[in-house]
């Protein structure tokens, strides 16, 4: 054969080749649309903003093969059926606070946080790297989801009270909105919990039906306009010293993704786990300088009421993990992992932030 025949026919061959490839590399980069319900209005931009950060690095991730709508609380179901929808394949993915779902299952409210329990960097190891990843997940398949880190709050505050709190007395028969395990400790120091969504939490304490409230932090709760209709504000949240929430996906759903969307999808929550968690510590120390300045009465909690609280929260802790084993033995992973990480905490940050207020405050 002649070098020129040689390479016509070499030629021929590659493009040949690439007819046969392009097909098979295209079936391999399906089109795949999802509907995301949150359990989050759009006016609480930084949650709400997690699946819109999450869907918009996955669609740049896939090339725009991959795309997720984001609904806003109420568009498609209410903000507390979320995972519901989730878990009975109405939708094929939601955003929420899995503590949402106490009702449920108490242990759900370990996905989240526990009152007295682990702080933000530590739920992050705990969930990422620690016993947590497994134990959740495995409690979490039972509702046929699968669950991501998809944003954080931080340590919140204690809410807003049309009164001032001085005492554990003072909370007796005091309507409260919270969420999670919160709301069973506050009952046994009397008060009354209520499982409002934050886009209801304005108009439920401006026409009384609720005393208090908590939510978030300075930012959102500046945004819902609590401060309005509520002048005390107290800190802090003792029963969200953080705040996971997560992508909750349909588990049929997710085991029909190939694996490459699989992993884009969960960097892509991980990358609003921590984009969430950046944009609140930006955004909460100007709000707070905002909320005192248009009124609000800033105080702690009195230290009978956290005392009362703490204890109380050891007690439902016995009570839970003797009526339930699955909270058991999560709850007790936590907590060995709180324990061990206690020491680290006090010697690092603990210990530096305290020089670095003591300085600031000369």
């Amino acid at each position: 054969m002649r070098k020129r025949d040689f390479l016509k026919t070499a030629a021929a061959g590659a493009i040949g080749s690439a007819a046969i490839a392009a097909p098979a590399i295209a079936q391999s980069e399906p089109t795949i649309r999802w509907r995301l319900v949150s359990s989050f209005p759009k006016n609480i931009d930084v949650l709400y903003g997690c699946a819109e950060v999450m869907a918009k690095n996955l669609a740049e991730a896939t090339d725009g093969k991959f795309q997720i709508q984001v609904f806003a609380a109420g568009e498609v179901v209410p903000a507390l059926q979320a995972m519901d929808a989730v878990s009975n394949n109405t939708v094929e993915i939601c955003h929420t606070a899995a503590y949402y779902y106490v009702g449920k299952d108490p242990t759900f409210a370990l996905g989240t946080h526990v009152p007295f329990g682990l702080n933000t960097r530590q739920q992050n190891a705990w969930v990422y790297h620690g016993e947590g990843k497994k134990l959740l997940d495995d409690f979490f398949r039972k509702f046929n989801i699968v669950a991501l880190p998809g944003g954080n709050t931080g340590c919140q505050m204690g809410g807003w009270f049309r009164k001032e709190i001085n005492d554990v007395a003072d909370l007796k028969g005091l309507k409260f909105r919270i969420s999670g395990l919160g709301g069973s400790i506050l009952a046994k120091l009397g008060a009354v919990p209520q499982q409002v969504g934050g886009g209801d939490i304005y108009p439920a304490l401006e026409r009384g039906t609720i005393d208090a409230a908590e939510f978030n932090g300075p930012y959102d709760d500046e945004r819902l306009g609590l401060y309005r209709v509520a002048p005390y504000y107290y800190y802090p949240g003792f029963w969200d010293g953080t705040s996971m929430e997560h992508f909750f996906i349909n588990a049929s759903q997710w085991e029909k993704l190939p694996k490459h969307y699989q992993a884009a999808l969960t960097s892509a929550a991980a990358l609003a786990n921590i984009d969430a968690v950046a944009r609140y510590d930006n955004l909460n120390p100007p709000a707070l300088r905002r909320v005192v300045a248009s009124g609000a009465k800033l105080r702690p909690f009195p230290a009978p009421i956290i005392d009362a609280a703490y204890k109380a929260s050891q007690e439902l802790y016995e009570e839970l993990c003797a009526s339930n084993a699955e909270f058991k033995k999560i709850y007790e992973s936590a907590r060995r992992f709180q324990q061990e990480s206690a020491t680290w905490n006090q010697v690092s940050e603990y210990s530096y932030d305290s020089i670095v207020l003591r300085a600031l405050r000369r």
